[in-house]
């Protein structure tokens, strides 16, 4: 199936076979509370005939979205705890959010943004850009800017290159990291200038959002390559999904997939408590049993970390499985042998 541009309405899924007619109505309720969007190099990758399909289970609306748990919150993470000035969230000591842009190629139906993030939400001004510059400025202990948004790549490359000038302007920010679904959901728009934008005089990493391995189409790979060819590393961050990754053979494939583009697994995340996503959040005991299927049976370079963000604004705390005895004294390998550490000696 092939769509000719981006897909905004559940009736434009309807049309294109992504959504069931009988659908339309419930579909009308999700998306006048949270924003669709659905681009042609992600429509390409649906399987419309499997209901359950992983790609879709991501992007197509669903009538549960609508309910609501008590332990689920519109700021899940707690950015507005942290937000000195409007466009930056600064939890940790030595790093901030700058969000540049409240706008994505593709509206994910776990965002833990979804509140905020949509057609017409706008972006940071010139004169919000201009203060939270002034904050970075003002802030020496800031030593990494993570652009993020909605989509930071969402700004032409003219504007982009406005901002990353700015920070390299900075002597005290000395890297730059910038996190995107964009050469997943539009690789398209990876192109040459784009990419000189990020390049400049501080150290530049790309987190790329990607939760299966059939995202990594050939164009998603062709733009991946244009960053690491061009000497900007690239990482990526996954979260864990009912029925999109949580199965060891899946949730291996999308690592080592990710390897073989040469880009390196950095987090999974537990999914965020935002409203509506209940269906498709696992347990944590489910996430640390599939790290533990990881361990030892994929390589090394295919090792996520598995992190919770606290909700409240506490941060991001690994919780992946423990290896250790409560005392320490017992070490378990990835075939669930139990050995004694240190060893103990044979008696002379």
């Amino acid at each position: 199936m092939t769509a000719g541009h981006p897909l905004r309405t559940p009736s434009e899924l309807v049309d294109a076979q992504l959504a069931r007619h009988d659908r339309l109505a419930a579909l009308k309720e999700v998306a006048a509370r949270y924003a669709v969007g659905i681009t042609p190099a992600i429509a390409n990758l649906i399987d419309a005939s499997d209901p359950h399909d992983p790609i879709a289970r991501q992007f197509v609306p669903d009538l549960r979205e609508l309910d609501s748990g008590p332990e689920e919150s519109g700021d899940p993470i707690g950015d507005e705890a942290h937000s000195p000035v409007e466009g930056i969230v600064h939890r940790y000591p030595d790093r901030v959010l700058l969000k540049l842009v409240n706008a994505c190629a593709v509206y994910c139906r776990f965002c833990f943004r979804r509140e905020m993030v949509g057609p017409g939400r706008g972006g940071l001004s010139r004169a919000g850009l201009a203060a939270a510059l002034d904050y970075i400025r003002s802030t020496p202990q800031i030593w990494e800017v993570i652009l993020t948004g909605g989509d930071p790549l969402m700004l032409s490359p003219r504007r982009l290159k406005e901002v990353t000038t700015e920070l390299a302007a900075i002597d005290h920010l000395k890297v730059i990291r910038v996190h995107t679904r964009l050469p997943v959901a539009a690789p398209e728009q990876i192109s040459t200038s784009l990419v000189r934008a990020l390049r400049g005089s501080k150290a530049t990493f790309v987190v790329l959002h990607v939760n299966h391995s059939r995202e990594l189409s050939e164009g998603a790979r062709t733009a991946v390559a244009r960053f690491v060819d061009a000497g900007i590393p690239v990482l990526s961050q996954s979260v864990l999904l009912r029925g999109v990754n949580d199965d060891v053979e899946t949730l291996g494939a999308l690592m080592r997939a990710l390897v073989e583009c040469r880009v390196k697994p950095y987090y999974l995340h537990h999914a965020d408590l935002a409203p509506g996503t209940a269906h498709l959040r696992t347990s944590i005991a489910d996430g640390q049993r599939l790290l533990r299927g990881l361990h030892g049976r994929y390589s090394g370079l295919c090792q996520p970390a598995y992190v919770l963000d606290i909700p409240g604004g506490y941060g991001k705390s690994p919780i992946g499985p423990n290896y250790l005895s409560a005392d320490r004294t017992i070490v378990e390998d990835f075939k669930g042998r139990r050995h004694a550490y240190p060893p103990s000696r044979p008696a002379d």
